[in-house]
């Protein structure tokens, strides 16, 4: 392992991914928090999604989203403790999405564009592990 300096514009990366996560736990609450009022003013075949929606899909989501979130603190702190933080929320991303995408098929749920926020939750997720990798090799990540 090389020691080096950070580069600059990590700390904006790691503020804008911070951001984004925690939009993701704005997500997770407000799905929580989904009143059964809520739930009837839904399509009948998105209301069943919701209703019987399994636990360990609604863990796997808090994990993703709360494992991305400290792993995010963990780069703005520059330690390395944020690559198992975000492959630890990769790994909830995939489990989730199988949910969503294999057992409900969301696609047929809610149409093609029920692809486009996965996919881009997915590429975020994979590219911060990517970058929380790379700091750790060249010494950014303590």
């Amino acid at each position: 392992m090389t020691t080096s300096t950070a580069p600059t514009w990590l700390k904006s990366v790691a503020w804008a991914a911070l951001v984004w996560n925690l939009l993701g736990v704005i997500a997770f609450i407000m799905q929580l928090l989904m009143t059964p009022e809520m739930i009837s003013k839904l399509p009948a075949d998105q209301q069943a999604a919701y209703s019987n929606t399994p636990l360990w899909s609604t863990l796997a989501f808090a994990v993703a989203v709360f494992a991305g979130t400290l792993g995010c603190v963990f780069l703005l702190l520059k330690n390395a403790i944020a690559r198992a933080c975000f492959a630890l929320s990769l790994i909830a991303i995939f489990i989730q999405q199988f949910y969503n995408f294999i057992v409900i098929n969301s696609i047929a749920l809610l149409g093609a564009s029920a692809v486009f926020m996965p996919l881009l939750v997915i590429i975020i997720a994979v590219l911060l592990l990517q970058l929380s990798h790379r700091g750790k090799q060249q010494g950014w990540l303590r």
